[in-house]
Formats: structure tokens, C-alpha cells, sequence
């Protein structure tokens, strides 16, 4: 594979362009597992140019590396889109077993954890895809692609349970993101229409779904003596943290489905349940427990994760550390404290310090007769 800087690049653009195919070498070289789309948030977009790279991006469907050509300022927001999805991904599960964590320098991002058709997977997929939304919708918003703009159809007279509005400002146009983001996204999953695309697919549109969930209409009155003779109104979207939680929720009522008998569509697995709708999560197989590392699956073990004694939950002690122990170190902290305002116009704090305890969990083999509670 060759890479031509074309004449006339400044030296500092050829030095990203450099060290961007660098990453993408390291990815293809480094890794056994299947390059997705996803290796796109961790390259420099910003400082190369989305069409630079799309031929040399590993992984790519014949038509995301079609559209990536086409549309290289999507690329850039499409980037940002699935980093958001990742961090969003990384905060909810952050007292968790599974943490969303990332590998460096490889393309498949996620590791082998992904080629298992779990709960995790599902929520990747969704949170990911649910990004990509959010991002370019905030983008066409901005102005910042040629693409698209604001949402040409709220135009005119709109109606809510407080009456008649005018459509004005700059309503989120998530109608043309959401497209965007299932041509691309999608389109991989839709050439091999096997058990696990449509258990990808379910969880792709169901991460836009829950974009366009969490529009809410706002208003601006405008009238005498602060009247409201007439409403001004546009739709904006909801801030990222509000669908992350959305969907964990989704995670924790996931639905566990088949493949139908026809080879086209999934059921659910056990005919006591439900049908999931469009909006639920949906996966095929159950989870490990990620307890102990085994690259093989892609668990990294809790061994070493940072635990809470007094809680119950999954961060605390017993469920992190799964029934092994743990360590407890006493360390100094520094905190700000006796914080006073001073006009004008800064604070002035003093620094204050405390003791405090840290819990770890121990590996496996390192636990004293199963004893979780090591004082």
C-alpha cells in the first residue's frame, strides 16, 4: 500500500498526512480482528482531510469508501459522531465489569469483545450510531457542511398543547443526519444479511431512534410588555448525556433473539417475551463475565479496576472484584477548600489535604480463602 502527498502540500500537512497512514499501517498490521468503520475516530480528519484517507481507511464497505470520497466535511463531523459515541459509551459504563474500553493503534477499536453478539455489542452499536447522528445534525446546524443546513420542512404555522407557533429559527435538521448515518453506517451489515447484520441493523436504527427521541420543541414569544402575542419555535436536540442514558436503559432490558426460521428477519429466543419494538436493544448471545482477562473474547479482567467498598452495586467491591478481594492503600489527596470571592473577579482557595482509602481489586489466584474484605 502507498500513500502520495501530492505537490504542494505544506510541510506540516504532509507530516499529519504521515503520521495518519502511520495509524492506519499499525492498525492493519498489529491486528487479527476485522476492521469496522469505528477506526475512523481515531484518525486526524481534521488535519489531513477525510478525502485523503478515504481509500486507505481498512475496513470500509465499497460504498462507505464511496461516500467518504463524496462527502469528506461528513467525514469529519462522522469522526466526531462516533469518538462521542465512545466517550458516551465509556462514562455509562464506568462502574462496570465491561467498561467500554478501547485498544490503541488498532482498527477494530473495541477488540475481539465485538465479535460476540452480546448486550455490550448491542449498546456499541446503538451508542455509536446514535453519535454519528448527533454530531452531523449538529454540524448541519452550525453551517458547517454544504450538504445540509437547517430543517427546510418547518416552515409556516406549527401547534402544540399551548397553541399555534410560527416555525423560525434554526430547527435540527436530525431527518438528514439520520439518512446519512444509515447509508453509511449500514452498509456493510446490509451486503451479508446474516443473523448477526440484523441484530446490528436492529441496533444501528435504534441508536437513531433515540436521537430523534429526545428533539423537544423551543420557543421564543415575542409581544408587548413581554406578551406572548406570538410564538417563534424550532426543534432542537436534547444533549448527548440524556440519549447515552436512554440507552443504557435499552441495555439493561435488552431482548435475547434468533434469526427466524426464513433466514430474513429475528425473533425473540423465548416466546414468553415480548416482541422488541424498533426502539428496544437486541442481542443473540449471552455475555461473559469479565471477570478474568482472556484476550480470546476480548475481557481485559477486573484485576486492578478501582472499587467501592460501601456500595452494592456494580462498583463496589464485591461485584467488580467478583468474589477475589481486594487491595486497600491509603493515600494523600489535594482538594480545593476555603474558596472565597474576591471583587473582582476571581476565587481564591486554599489547598487542603486528607487521607483517604483506595480499594483495587486483586487477581485472580491473589484472594485469602475467598475473603472480599481485606480491613
Amino acid at each position: 500500500m502507498t500513500l502520495t502527498i501530492p505537490d504542494g502540500f505544506p510541510a506540516m500537512t504532509s507530516k499529519f498526512l504521515l503520521n495518519g497512514f502511520l495509524l492506519i499501517l499499525v492498525g492493519i498490521l498489529v491486528l487479527p480482528v476485522e476492521s469496522t468503520w469505528w477506526f475512523i475516530s481515531q484518525l486526524p480528519l481534521h488535519a489531513v482531510g477525510a478525502g485523503v484517507l478515504c481509500d486507505n481507511i481498512p475496513g470500509l464497505a465499497g460504498r462507505q469508501r464511496r461516500l467518504c470520497r463524496m462527502h469528506p466535511g461528513v467525514m469529519v463531523s462522522l469522526g466526531e459522531g462516533a469518538k462521542m459515541g465512545i466517550k458516551e459509551c465509556q462514562s455509562q459504563f464506568r462502574f462496570h465489569r465491561w467498561n467500554c474500553s478501547t485498544l490503541d493503534r488498532d482498527a477494530s477499536v473495541f477488540g475481539k469483545v465485538m465479535l460476540k453478539g452480546s448486550r455490550e455489542s448491542a449498546f456499541v452499536y446503538a451508542i455509536s450510531s446514535a453519535g454519528v447522528v448527533h454530531a452531523i445534525t449538529r454540524a448541519c446546524s452550525k453551517g458547517n457542511l454544504l450538504q445540509c443546513g437547517c430543517d427546510p420542512t418547518k416552515v409556516g404555522k406549527g401547534r402544540d398543547k399551548s397553541g399555534w407557533f410560527e416555525w423560525g429559527g434554526c430547527s435540527d435538521n436530525v431527518r438528514w443526519a439520520s439518512h446519512f448515518s444509515r447509508m453509511f453506517i449500514d452498509a456493510r451489515e446490509r451486503r451479508v444479511r446474516d443473523a448477526r447484520a440484523l441484530m446490528n441493523l436492529h441496533n444501528n436504527r435504534a441508536g437513531r431512534r433515540a436521537v430523534k427521541k429526545f428533539m423537544k420543541l423551543a420557543c421564543k414569544c415575542h409581544g408587548v410588555s413581554g406578551a406572548c402575542t406570538i410564538r417563534t419555535c424550532w426543534q432542537a436536540m436534547q444533549p448527548f448525556r440524556r440519549v447515552g442514558e436512554y440507552l443504557k436503559r435499552k441495555y439493561n432490558g435488552a431482548t435475547h433473539v434468533m434469526i427466524d426460521q426464513g433466514g430474513s428477519g429475528i425473533v425473540v429466543a423465548n416466546h414468553h417475551f415480548k416482541k422488541p419494538t424498533r426502539k428496544d436493544l437486541v442481542y443473540m448471545e449471552a455475555s461473559p463475565d469479565y471477570c478474568v482477562r482472556d484476550l480470546s473474547i476480548g475481557s481485559l479482567g477486573t484485576a486492578g479496576r478501582q472499587c467501592n467498598k460501601a456500595s452494592l452495586g456494580t462498583d463496589g467491591c464485591d461485584i467488580m472484584c467478583c468474589g477475589r478481594g481486594y487491595d486497600t492503600e491509603t493515600v494523600t489527596q489535594f482538594d480545593k477548600c476555603h474558596c472565597k470571592f474576591h471583587w473582582c473577579c476571581h476565587v481564591k482557595c486554599k489547598l487542603c489535604s486528607k487521607r483517604v482509602d483506595i480499594h483495587t481489586c486483586k487477581g485472580p489466584g491473589l484472594h485469602d480463602n475467598g475473603n472480599s474484605l481485606n480491613g
